[in-house]
């Protein structure tokens, strides 16, 4: 099964530069392949310490002169935040600079701050998705732009470089609410499934996505990405601090982050997932929503860790697992014991176990048109 590693680079308390941040989860990056991980993976995020990953395609791009084989993913590239135009361009780049081992992951966003930040509406994101997706996904096969929508309108631009080959079969969008994963079936993308839901229900979800994509597009859906924050130790002390300390601090910093518990989502349109959401924390507290989104993670000893990966996959068929392995503060020295015991011990064992082709799909080797 591919095994992907996913980078971060958070900063929560500033207890180190940001400089540090960035040779710390660079140099894992830059060892992945030799390590023998199947793909590197970058989080796009802004204007804060929760993730500073605000150029993905740079760092991307660094890892492809750093690397060989391995393959460069977004979890995700938050397309109202970007000009389509320029988003095209950069996988083509990226594509050219690796030798086609681009994979795009796309999404709609969540963080208030950052569309405050841009100055982009947060009620039209689920529109300029849906604009901005047909128009990048139909560049990326055609190598021209153009769009007539109700937000986005484009003249064609003919996309330079021209696109390498084809992104079917390795583009994923990730999908929480019912409405997006529609829209994803329609897009005929696959599925990037992170943690964040209890396990049967993104099941059940899953299983509604599968029907409507085989409806609309005549095949079966590309087999989900699961993304799962993993922290591996041998010390039973360790192990607990690893689910007490640093997966709580990660939990609470992401609820910070995207204000789960702003009841204000329900004034937003296409955030009434979260609003209701919102309302179920209030209700029940949010600490008790911490331990929940840090217990959907894995931790343990790597057998723990490998079983509960393993099972997680069997659950939903997935064909990928990408975990970001640096989290909650933790320091460096604890984060690259945990790297290089799931590099050595958790890693072997998930590519053992086959869930047929890479990433789930067989990719194309056709170039585009153009």
């Amino acid at each position: 099964m591919h095994t992907g590693l996913g980078l971060q680079m958070a900063n929560l308390d500033r207890k180190v530069s940001d400089a540090d941040v960035y040779r710390f989860e660079l140099a894992l990056g830059a060892r992945a392949e030799r390590d023998g991980f199947d793909s590197v993976w970058v989080s796009e995020h802004h204007f804060s310490d929760y993730q500073l990953t605000s150029q993905q395609g740079m760092i991307l791009s660094w890892l492809a002169a750093q690397t060989e084989r391995i393959k460069l993913g977004t979890f995700v590239t938050v397309l109202p935040w970007h000009d389509p135009a320029r988003v095209a361009e950069q996988f083509s780049v990226l594509d050219h600079l690796s030798a086609g081992r681009a994979v795009l992951g796309l999404g709609r966003g969540l963080g208030q701050k950052e569309f405050v930040g841009f100055r982009v509406p947060m009620g039209e994101s689920r529109r300029r998705f849906t604009e901005y997706s047909a128009a990048v996904l139909e560049a990326l096969e055609t190598g021209v732009l153009q769009y007539d929508g109700e937000i986005y309108k484009q003249p064609p631009v003919d996309i330079r470089p021209a696109p390498l080959m084809s992104f079917k079969g390795r583009t994923y969008a990730s999908a929480v609410s019912p409405q997006s994963m529609e829209i994803m079936a329609r897009m005929g993308v696959g599925l990037m499934v992170i943690a964040q839901k209890p396990w049967e229900t993104a099941e059940a979800e899953l299983e509604a996505y599968r029907a409507r994509y085989l409806e609309l597009n005549g095949h079966e859906a590309p087999k989900p990405v699961l993304v799962i924050v993993a922290g591996v130790s041998k010390d039973p002390a360790q192990v607990e601090r690893l689910r007490s300390v640093y997966l709580q601090r990660w939990a609470r910093s992401t609820v910070d982050h995207y204000e789960f518990d702003n009841i204000g989502f329900a004034e937003i349109e296409g955030y009434e997932y979260y609003a209701a959401l919102a309302n179920n924390i209030a209700k029940h507290g949010v600490e008790r929503f911490n331990g929940f989104l840090a217990d959907l993670q894995v931790w343990g000893t790597p057998d723990q860790v490998t079983d509960k990966l393993l099972s997680y996959v069997r659950r939903t068929d997935a064909g990928a697992v990408v975990c970001p392995l640096v989290f909650g503060g933790m320091p460096y020295d604890e984060a690259l014991q945990s790297y290089e015991l799931f590099a050595t011990e958790v890693m072997p064992e998930l590519q053992r176990h086959d869930v047929g082709g890479d990433l789930g799909v067989s990719y194309s080797t056709t170039p585009a048109a153009v």
